[in-house]
């Protein structure tokens, strides 16, 4: 072999090796407890940051506001965490009306991070666990892409909790989702390794959406709460014909309101803060 051929193999090793390092533990997109409680108290806002052992499974979830009010639950998209929301566990506005809560859902955040589940197994572990921090007082659910479907799921599994759901760009339609056949490709064989972070779990709960999507039909026709959807048409990563499959599917409430952001993409979470506070104070 040739001295540049060498040499060049030797630096492709360096950066493999180095990317394998790094793949490790960048990209995790989480916040430590202390940093975030600095950054709240700062705000002038007292947050907590339990874990709660649910079936043997250790749900990590922020929570701001009285323990007495009404709650705002928030669940991420993919990949994510509670601090997704952090503007709204920090609102001033909405803390004098709710107990407000975000989680890290399974696989992320602090909730055994990295081991993905499908939507089935993640709501029998959040819908247990909100069992556990129940105050007989109603729940608003809010999810954010992923955690739009989630939000269905969460509130068809426990109906006497759910006031209302807010879907923000919500990826419900199983039609919208594109096969992707290469994922599987990492998630289970060694090329795992070179998927950083957080895109691991989020990788291979994509694989199992399309299927979920399609298993929770049945899950539409215990949802009896009023929904608001809430989507922008130019969401390339979530199209807007999510909105449509939603309100078809959603055939046992009639009280399904939709709000279009027009040439808005899909992170209306922080480009419409404003609009999302302003729903959630006629909510309470």
């Amino acid at each position: 072999m040739r001295p540049w051929m060498k040499r060049s193999f030797m630096i492709l090793g360096i950066i493999l090796l180095l990317w394998l390092i790094m793949a490790q533990s960048c990209m995790k997109m989480r916040i430590s407890d202390s940093k975030a409680k600095e950054q709240f108290l700062q705000a002038g806002v007292e947050l907590q940051t339990p874990v709660k052992m649910i079936n043997g499974f250790p749900l990590h979830y922020a929570q701001t506001g009285s323990d007495t009010l009404p709650t705002l639950l928030f669940v991420h998209g993919t990949p994510g965490s509670w601090n997704a929301f952090d503007a709204y566990l920090k609102n001033k506005e909405l803390l004098q009306h709710f107990r407000i809560i975000s989680i890290d859902r399974p696989g992320f955040g602090y909730s055994d991070f990295g081991n993905a589940m499908n939507l089935s197994a993640q709501t029998e572990i959040i819908a247990a666990w909100m069992d556990s921090i129940n105050n007989n007082k109603p729940f608003i659910i809010i999810g954010h892409s992923l955690g739009g479907p989630m939000t269905v799921k969460l509130a068809a599994a426990r109906p006497a909790y759910a006031k209302a759901l807010v879907i923000l760009a919500g990826s419900q339609d199983p039609a919208a989702e594109k096969p992707e056949k290469w994922r599987p490709v990492f998630f289970k064989t060694p090329l795992n390794y070179l998927v950083p972070g957080a895109l691991r779990p989020s990788n291979e709960e994509l694989w199992y959406l399309k299927k979920d999507l399609v298993d929770m039909k049945p899950d539409y026709e215990k949802i009896t709460c009023p929904v608001f959807i809430l989507h922008g048409t130019k969401d390339i990563l979530v199209p807007y014909s999510n909105v449509a499959y939603t309100k078809e599917m959603l055939t046992k409430t009639d009280s399904v309101f939709v709000t279009t952001f027009e040439k808005e993409n899909h992170f209306i979470v922080w480009t419409r803060e404003k609009e999302i506070v302003e729903l959630l104070m006629k909510l309470r």
